[in-house]
């Protein structure tokens, strides 16, 4: 089991180098939408693609990750739900625990469950301590875990608890206002973090614009994730 991604992230937060993720959805990752995002004019933009969500209904993650794979050579990293999404197609996997929650299955239960797959796959595991902000509007992540996001006037709470995960070994951090979320997660509340952790930090959830992307990135984010937004205007990264 190689460390390439882990390398690439941290190699790049050590230089300098921000970089850009997209978060593809298997349930709405149709060849279509697929080959509409990953045109050739926008793969040179993107340094990750995140494959997953909270709910898999009609997706194949499978079948998305190899439909992916035969478009372009970005890697893959899957953005777990649940055990169910775990894929040897991809190159690694976000383990995420649910670090502002206090929901054990999504702390360390679904981990066991996971953990003979995981040990049996080929996936780079990344350790990811799981931050969900509060985005102004409930969320299908929030609904699905149980759990109530930190308030997103609260910087203090998401520094502390992105530096437990850290203590306890996490090797990402990954503050996510959430699918569907109406506002991204604060500048102040990023830099909170970053001021507080030595870890990447990846950030997502609500950011619509290229200037909410360059405001993750110089408050802090190394990673800046974007999803709904390419599946409202497949050509948004062509602006960038």
């Amino acid at each position: 089991m190689g460390e390439k991604i882990a390398a690439f992230i941290n190699g790049s937060k050590r230089t300098g180098k921000k970089l850009l993720a997209v978060l593809i959805d298997p349930d709405k990752a149709n060849p279509e939408h697929l080959q509409n995002v990953l045109q050739p004019g926008n793969i040179a933009k993107i340094d990750l693609l995140f494959i997953g969500g909270s709910v898999l209904t009609s997706g194949n993650i499978h079948d998305a990750i190899k439909t992916v794979k035969s478009l372009c050579d970005i890697p893959c990293v899957i953005f777990p739900g649940s055990p169910d999404q775990i894929s040897s197609e991809a190159d690694a996997i976000l383990l995420l625990s649910l670090i502002s929650g206090r929901n054990p299955e999504l702390l360390i239960g679904k981990h066991v469950e996971s953990a003979l797959r995981l040990k049996q796959s080929n996936l780079e595991i990344l350790p990811t301590g799981y931050v969900l902000i509060d985005g102004g509007a409930p969320t299908t992540v929030s609904y699905i875990s149980g759990t109530t996001p930190i308030p997103h006037n609260k910087p203090g709470l998401a520094a502390m608890t992105a530096l437990a995960g850290e203590q306890l070994g996490l090797q990402i951090i990954y503050m996510d206002a959430g699918s569907g979320a109406k506002n991204p997660i604060p500048t102040a509340m990023i830099e909170a973090v970053r001021s507080n952790t030595n870890q990447p930090i990846v950030g997502g959830g609500g950011i619509r614009t290229t200037e909410g992307i360059h405001a993750a990135w110089n408050a802090g984010a190394d990673v800046v994730v974007i999803g709904n937004r390419l599946e409202e205007d497949p050509d948004f990264l062509k602006k960038l």
